[in-house]
């Protein structure tokens, strides 16, 4: 049984990269699929962004990009289980972070209840346990991580903002534009939880079928890169221009 779901999952990976593969026009993709039959520098060259390392280092390395391309892939579905069975709890059965945590504290306070009292009615030595307490440095390293992370995102907002190119701000915008848009068709833990699954099935997809996604992105790209040229030469060249500052002359 699990052999046929695993060849089952396969084949709908198998067939979703084919399509993506067939949307591609015809003269360009058999330009881009047969890239393996030039020279390991211009294949190289034709990577996502130029990206010349592996997926896993990229991600870091360590057991953290292992969990992400499914190395072990009990370890990997325990944790994204783990995270669909939370966001059923909040989400679908509409419970909540106190009646969790709650119930949670009162079974284990229970367990070692009736352990400790079972110990002695037996004859044997009650639990030993070490005192319960949260490490500092890990929360401080944490907190630490998030404010710089947030530091240097609003830094590139501020950039963009009193920055004078058009293409980074019109992309920046519509970026959050569209984050706005999914942010009203679903909350915040949904939007978390979209994530989670991203990270952990993305990664591994892109790693099996790296050839067919550059590909495919590449031509996304071009098109893109078409479109804004000819809005850029319709409307924004159209758009006049303030005098320029004397002492930018003067340079």
């Amino acid at each position: 049984m699990a052999d046929y779901g695993k060849v089952t999952a396969e084949n709908l990976l198998n067939n979703v990269m084919e399509t993506l593969a067939d949307t591609l026009p015809k003269s360009s993709s058999s330009n881009l699929f047969e890239s393996s039959e030039k020279s390991s520098v211009s294949v190289s060259l034709n990577r996502l962004f130029g990206r010349q390392k592996p997926v896993h280092r990229l991600l870091g390395g360590g057991q953290s990009a292992d969990v992400l391309l499914w190395r072990n892939t009990r370890i990997s579905g325990s944790v994204l289980a783990g995270a669909t069975v939370i966001w059923l709890l909040f989400e679908w059965l509409n419970y909540h972070f106190l009646t969790l945590l709650c119930l949670a504290v009162v079974l284990s306070m229970t367990a070692l209840f009736l352990w400790s009292n079972a110990a002695i009615l037996i004859n044997r030595s009650p639990p030993r346990m070490r005192p319960i307490a949260l490490p500092k440095d890990i929360f401080v390293d944490a907190a630490i991580a998030l404010r710089d992370h947030i530091n240097s995102f609003l830094g590139f907002l501020q950039e963009v903002a009193i920055g004078r190119d058009v293409k980074t701000f019109l992309a920046v915008s519509a970026g959050l534009w569209f984050l706005a848009i999914i942010g009203s068709w679903c909350n915040f833990l949904t939007i978390l939880y979209i994530g989670f699954v991203a990270a952990h099935t993305l990664p591994v997809l892109y790693e099996r079928y790296e050839d067919q996604v550059d590909s495919f992105i590449y031509y996304i790209l071009d098109e893109m890169k078409r479109h804004y040229g000819r809005f850029d030469s319709t409307v924004l060249r159209k758009i006049p221009k303030g005098p320029a500052k004397k002492g930018h002359k003067s340079q």
